[in-house]
């Protein structure tokens, strides 16, 4: 949620903000809203000081004027019921319009509504050469005997997988690379619920302008399935003031994710990558704000020591203003390059939220004896649903087996290849 006092100063900022990132938002109307609630509450606030004023009368009068002002006072009470009734709708109003306003892109990211206008902002290793037919994931999976999209599919329906065998252990394999890096950089593993309220998902940005449509809902528990533990780890510190001493405080999330991609009908629905149900490990950092950028470059360099070391050709993609969605103010996209599709595939998103996850979640920290809002940040850690994807088509040979990434290997009991099975 951004900040009301700074719309009323500059409600062009954060109509232009908006604009910037595809979203409307009715600015003036909750100028004008605004507008009307200070009045009434105001007007609330003064009767609240006259029957306070009127209590201390009645204690003091004699018996005759008792009377007199206690009907003052149920005329008093009958007009801030009035009033009350009158500014609820309103502050409902209000509130649901300020949830819609975005955070502002960060100054350094370019506005555009076109994402083939995201900056390419390094490119790293070299893509791999095949002198036989390049198979897709799928098929490797097959051969292997790791992945069963058609049995999934029987007991769940489509974009659902099992993994099996090797499957298993490769994703095990990660899971404990990715703990073993970010760890080394001081993230404490926390297994996440991975069910929330209404209130935390909401906190974190993801309710507004469609995005309820993206989530799996539980109406009758009123709950919803995350699709990232950023939505769990952000509202562990809920109306909380922490020790600024203390900041960073750093995470590392290990969940299962649920997403509907309600709206990705035919892009990417073949084999593993892009699935309602998969595993992914994410980091998430509460920081100073003065320190966020900062942060934000340190888990950016995570992400990049983590695929840099599995030995994947890649990408570092600077998303511009309409990619960043509603809580990010800068964000970072890291892309693996797929053979069997010859393009690159996001493995890996890294986004700085600023204050705005922070202020609806009332996470503080203590400064000069006086309360501010921490900032947070969020990154890819590794997701199963894609890095084992790149992992499988990189590393593949031509009799069908694929070579284990050196990095891994000590989490596979030493173990070089993955063998199809006979």
């Amino acid at each position: 949620m951004i900040d009301i006092k700074l719309l009323r100063e500059n409600p062009n900022y954060f109509r232009d903000a908006a604009k910037a990132k595809g979203l409307e938002v009715d600015i003036d109307r909750v100028l004008e809203l605004d507008r009307k609630v200070k009045t009434l509450q105001s007007e609330i606030e003064n009767i609240a000081a006259q029957k306070n004023e009127t209590s201390k009368e009645i204690i003091a009068a004699e018996e005759k004027g008792k009377k007199k002002l206690i009907e003052e006072m149920r005329v008093i009470d009958r007009k801030a019921d009035e009033l009350k009734a009158e500014m609820t709708p309103l502050v409902e109003e209000l509130d649901q319009l300020l949830y819609r306003i975005p955070n502002p892109p960060a100054p350094d990211v370019k506005i555009s509504l076109d994402e083939s206008e995201n900056e390419v902002v390094r490119e790293v290793g070299k893509k791999p050469s095949f002198d036989f037919p390049v198979r897709d994931h799928l098929e490797i999976g097959n051969m292997l005997d790791i992945i069963d999209t058609k049995r999934a599919a029987k007991a769940s329906g489509t974009r659902f997988t099992y993994l099996k065998g090797d499957g298993v252990h490769l994703q095990l394999a990660l899971q404990q690379y990715a703990l073993h890096v970010t760890q080394k950089h001081g993230f404490t593993p926390v297994m996440v619920p991975h069910l929330v309220s209404v209130k935390s998902i909401r906190a974190m940005g993801y309710l507004e302008h469609g995005q309820h449509d993206e989530i799996y809902y539980l109406p009758k528990d009123n709950l919803y399935l995350i699709g990232t533990s950023e939505q769990s780890i952000g509202p562990m510190h809920t109306d909380e003031i922490l020790d600024g001493k203390k900041l960073p405080i750093r995470y590392v999330g290990i969940s299962t994710c649920y997403r509907r991609e309600a709206g990705a009908h035919g892009k990417d629905t073949r084999g593993m990558i892009r699935m309602h149900q998969f595993d992914k490990i994410e980091m998430f950092s509460f920081t100073l704000p003065e320190d966020s950028d900062d942060e934000h470059e340190l888990l950016l360099s995570i992400a990049e020591e983590l695929i840099k070391g599995l030995g994947l050709h890649y990408r570092v993609v600077k998303m511009v203003s309409g990619d960043l969605g509603l809580p990010a103010a800068r964000k970072y996209d890291i892309e693996a390059w797929l053979p069997s599709q010859e393009k690159y595939l996001e493995t890996h998103s890294i986004s700085t939220t600023t204050d705005f996850q922070t202020r609806r979640l009332n996470t503080r920290y203590k400064k000069d004896r006086k309360t501010e809002l921490v900032h947070a940040l969020n990154g890819t850690a590794i997701a199963m649903s894609r890095i084992p994807v790149v992992i499988l088509e990189n590393y593949q040979n031509e009799d069908g087996s694929v070579s284990i990434p050196e990095v891994l290997r000590p989490y596979m009991e030493g173990r070089e290849v993955l063998k199809p099975s006979k």
